[in-house]
């Protein structure tokens, strides 16, 4: 049995793996694993204004600031911000006035991100080294939250949402992409260590999702968008028998890319 600690580490691992070989793989648009792909996840990220390609290491799973209703100004946080690609699309939101932090656990995702400011020239971006039940910011410190395909990995996931309510400044709001489950998985495919750095072993069912989003105090919690996400076969069988995989794949149960906005509300508690 995996331990909190022992998983984030693996996710270090995964994700400083990903930074150095990033130069030579060129590889689809999904979510965070490289076993899989699905082109329905590939929303045209190089069409938006703000986006470098040296930042795009095509781990996420939806575009969150497509809904996440930036305004010039606003200070905005990506919630495991890699090599900065959404970071610096909300930059292009955001103008000058305005700020973004991002914040990431791996220490070579946050020198791929500085070094990628460093040459884009942008002074209020800042990447921040830090992990999200425990992010490295005041209370009331940002109006608007992002994150892409990240929250899956977080093993206290109730913790992570109530530190992204704690620094949201009342009336902010969030608007994440995230990894759910309708059903459940099989058992064989909650154990192993790669699937759970792929965004899989890691997802929570959707209504449990929401029901820990609501807890944490958010408000106006509504899905902008659900999409499913195909496993391949040659992926499952590497876990599954035969039998299993078609019980599987006719349960109905399904991997599902999410995207969620929530408030913080302009009263009460901070």
């Amino acid at each position: 049995m995996q331990t909190a600690e022992s998983l984030k580490n693996l996710v270090k691992e995964k994700y400083a793996q990903l930074v150095q070989r990033s130069s030579q793989c060129c590889c689809s648009s999904s979510c965070c694993s490289d076993e899989y792909t699905d082109d329905t996840l590939s929303e045209g990220y190089s069409q938006l204004e703000g986006y470098y390609a040296e930042a795009d290491l095509h781990l996420g799973c939806g575009i969150p600031t497509h809904y996440a209703q930036i305004r010039a100004g606003d200070v905005v946080l990506d919630l495991g911000s890699g090599a900065g690609n959404d970071v610096f699309v909300a930059r292009s939101l955001v103008g000058d006035q305005g700020k973004v932090i991002g914040v990431d656990m791996t220490e070579e995702m946050i020198v791929k991100a500085r070094q990628n400011q460093r040459k884009l020239g942008y002074h209020n971006v800042e990447f921040r080294l830090g992990e999200i039940e425990a992010l490295p910011l005041e209370e009331n410190e940002v109006d608007v939250v992002i994150s892409n395909c990240v929250l899956n990995l977080v093993p206290d996931k109730s913790k992570a949402f109530e530190e992204l309510f704690r620094v949201l400044k009342p009336g902010g709001h969030f608007c994440i992409s995230d990894i759910v489950l309708h059903g459940d998985l099989p058992e064989k495919l909650k154990t192993p260590v790669e699937m759970y750095a792929g965004c899989v072993a890691g997802a929570i069912l959707q209504e449990e999702y929401l029901y820990v989003i609501r807890q944490a105090g958010f408000v106006e919690v509504e899905v902008k968008q659900e999409k499913q996400v195909t496993l391949p076969d040659a992926l499952l069988q590497k876990y599954l028998s035969a039998d299993e995989l078609k019980a599987y794949r006719s349960s109905g149960s399904a991997v599902v890319s999410l995207m969620v906005f929530g408030q913080k509300p302009a009263t009460g508690r901070s």
